[in-house]
């Protein structure tokens, strides 16, 4: 939860500007609704204050209890602690908007993270979702690119060089400049669009995967280089998405 409440909070706008009551009731939203707990307890609130190294105020419990009998109702009662009465609830959500997305999308790529095996990749992969966690969306999509090729280069050097080095003798392409592949460095003489053709031809991948890949790799053009092309962050989630669901986990190492 500590790491989801710090992305919570640092994805509201002007949060520092925000006074206690109204942070107390955004964490409840955080516990009750972005996390799935389904349920806020005074103790939940305060540790969520607590990660985002502000002073937790005494008086939560007060707070919270003070809702249940407030006009409008901001909160209801239940087992293990409160929930949002239904209109503060959609209020904060509006209150919110796009933000509450972002933080969703955030929550589900590290959910993604959590799937990949302990390793350099991993790591990799969140410094992936750090940056577009920071906004950073051509970075994200440049990184989770050479994420990508990196774990096919490693897919074909250990699972089907013969059968890729096999296709890969039969190209007459003058922009290959090299017969067979032995290592990962002989993988730069071959272009990217080249390479995901040998890869289906070789079948290594489905045709299904190569058509994502060869979407995907247009995205990755338009966006490591200056361009007024808008790169919007739903874009963002579907590339990575579609790349470490599809690749990374679909074509894993063993």
């Amino acid at each position: 939860m500590s790491a989801g409440a710090m992305r919570f909070f640092n994805s509201i706008e002007n949060a520092e500007k925000l006074n206690d009551s109204e942070l107390i009731d955004l964490f409840v939203y955080y516990l009750v609704v972005e996390s799935g707990d389904g349920v806020a307890s005074p103790h939940a609130v305060a540790h969520c204050f607590d990660v985002c190294d502000l002073t937790a105020p005494s008086w939560i419990a007060s707070h919270l209890s003070k809702g249940l009998k407030s006009k409008p109702q901001r909160f209801v009662k239940i087992d293990g602690g409160y929930k949002l009465q239904r209109h503060y609830r959609e209020e904060l959500s509006k209150r919110l908007g796009a933000e509450r997305v972002i933080v969703q999308a955030s929550a589900e790529l590290r959910t993604l993270e959590t799937q990949m095996p302990e390793g350099p990749k991993k790591q990799f992969l969140k410094e992936v979702i750090d940056c577009f966690e920071a906004g950073a969306n051509r970075a994200t999509i440049v990184m989770c690119w050479i994420l990508s090729i990196d774990h096919l280069y490693d897919l074909v050097l250990s699972r089907h060089l013969a059968a890729f080095n096999s296709e890969l003798g039969k190209v007459t392409d003058r922009r290959i400049r090299v017969s067979s592949v032995a290592a990962r460095d002989d993988f730069s003489d071959i272009p990217e669009v080249k390479f995901i053709e040998l890869l289906r031809s070789a079948g290594i991948i489905s045709n299904d995967v190569r058509k994502i890949l060869e979407v995907k790799l247009g995205i990755r053009n338009s966006s490591a280089h200056p361009s007024g092309v808008s790169i919007k962050r739903s874009k963002v989630i579907d590339f990575v998405e579609d790349l470490v669901e599809n690749i990374l986990l679909k074509y894993p190492i063993r």
